[in-house]
């Protein structure tokens, strides 16, 4: 596999996953440090105010990609580190952490690309309402402003919102992220306001001078049916409004899917003139891929997306569908596999299928559907495998396959015609894997907590050696 020279080559990581350091130089709460404190939340009971500690261990994390090869690193900035109070009063030294990161990131040759809302609402703001109040869109752009003006003159890119639907549809409908919530009102209101956010937040940096490209970046996945019977097309339907056309129509179409108020069951409150402003031109959209959907009418929500005392042992349960009634099933306590995956497939640890073709069907149905799309970078890409140090190494051979897997499908959809400039593989590092904690292990460098001692796994070596042969 041959890629043009000027290719991007990273790594993603998110703050709340890596940074620790929750009640340093002034950081406020946020909404997952609350949901962390109710048992129950977190598979293994753990919390992110250690994580990896990369707060204060970034020149070393840094230096590991730096020698990995790459030329580029995705973060993100917790907002309760720049506004943790609710005043809205801009905290200097957290505003001079990120300061510091971007300028080691040139230092080392490496492109920071900035993303500005990785799923860490200052809790003060949730107490008003949260991402189901237009409030939060006015603070939102205020906080978007305030870090355009300290680092948009040194990134290579800013992205305002990593995955909204996980923020809308995890933490809103299901409850099983922060802020906790089980209300289907309440989650398509959740994501209108994140993009209407998305949309001022890309006018105001413009108007404030900032010339860093802008965009968003999504979680995408091709649905398919589990069959051809009438209520499992419905079912995919249903999945692809929700996950992939509500945000793509919104944000290149300027309106949301005709059938959003039948399959979904629910609408959001519009006010006239916003999605024009959702519309907006963007430079650049990410994508994050990890597997493909499953339509199934009889299917239910993944047990690792489940409250602690409804889930089973992930080692019964190879692949499920899901839910056309997802309140109900969040409650059940007995799961089933209830999707058959074709003969042979692979599972990951977090028992999802590797499907490599979805990455190359999501880009091209991408550039099929909107003419308007700007182009695309694959901003996460990766697996959880279950991985063990032996003699110093890790010998993670299926995550090594899964990546390369990955970037044969992304070129092919380049030879296609699809415009990619990036990829970044998920993670850097073993982190804080949401509800799950530290039971999921998707970096290409081991972590181990106890100590933060970083181990390169046999991944990260193929992935060096790779990214140096398109130089």
């Amino acid at each position: 596999m041959s890629f043009p020279k000027d290719f991007v080559w990273g790594a993603a990581t998110a703050a709340f996953q890596i940074e620790g350091a929750n009640t340093e130089d002034g950081r406020g709460e946020s909404i997952w440090d609350r949901f962390c404190l109710t048992p129950g939340n977190i598979a293994d009971d753990t919390d992110g105010s250690q994580a990896c500690d990369h707060y204060h261990r970034w020149p070393e994390d840094l230096d590991l990609a730096k020698w990995l090869n790459l030329n580029a690193w995705r973060f993100s900035v917790a907002w309760p580190r720049i506004q943790p109070t609710t005043d809205g009063k801009v905290n200097q030294k957290g505003l001079d952490f990120y300061s510091r990161l971007v300028d080691g990131m040139l230092e080392r040759g490496l492109a920071p690309f900035l993303t500005l809302y990785h799923w860490d609402l200052p809790q003060y703001l949730q107490d008003k309402g949260g991402w189901g109040s237009r409030e939060t869109v006015d603070r939102y752009v205020e906080y978007a402003s305030i870090v355009g003006r300290a680092l948009g003159d040194r990134v290579a890119s800013i992205a305002t919102f990593n995955e909204p639907f996980v923020t809308a549809y995890l933490g809103h409908w299901m409850g099983v992220h922060a802020p906790g919530i089980q209300d289907p009102a309440t989650s398509v209101q959740a994501t209108h306001h994140q993009l209407l956010s998305h949309g001022r937040a890309v006018r105001a940096l413009r108007e404030e001078g900032v010339k860093a490209p802008l965009g968003i970046v999504l979680n995408l996945a091709p649905a398919h049916p589990a069959s051809q019977r009438p209520e499992d097309i419905r079912a995919t339907d249903r999945h692809d409004i929700a996950q992939n056309r509500l945000y793509l129509d919104g944000l290149f179409l300027g309106e949301y899917p005709e059938r959003c108020s039948e399959l979904l069951g629910v609408e959001p409150k519009v006010v006239e003139g916003d999605m024009e402003i959702i519309s907006t031109p963007i430079d650049f959209l990410g994508v994050n891929y990890y597997r493909r959907a499953i339509g199934s009418a009889q299917g239910v929500p993944s047990p690792h997306f489940l409250r602690k005392e409804n889930r089973q042992d992930l080692a019964q349960v190879q692949q499920l569908g899901e839910s056309s009634n997802i309140a109900d099933a969040t409650r059940d306590t007995e799961f089933k596999r209830t999707v058959q995956l074709p003969p042979g497939a692979q599972i990951t640890a977090m028992g999802w299928e590797v499907y490599h073709e979805g990455l190359r069907e999501c880009l091209e149905d991408i550039k099929r559907r909107y003419s308007n799309a700007p182009p695309i970078y694959i901003t996460e890409s990766g697996a959880a495998f279950d991985d063990e140090i032996v003699d110093g190494r890790v010998a993670d051979s299926r995550r090594t396959a899964y990546i390369q897997g990955q970037i044969a499908a992304l070129g092919r959809a380049m030879d296609n015609g699809v415009d990619v400039r990036g990829y970044f593989v998920w993670s850097l590092l073993d982190n804080f894997e949401w509800a799950l904690g530290y039971s999921k292990r998707f970096g290409i460098t081991y972590v181990d907590y106890t100590t933060q001692q970083r181990t390169p796994k046999e991944s990260a070596l193929w992935y060096r050696h790779f990214v140096g042969t398109q130089r």
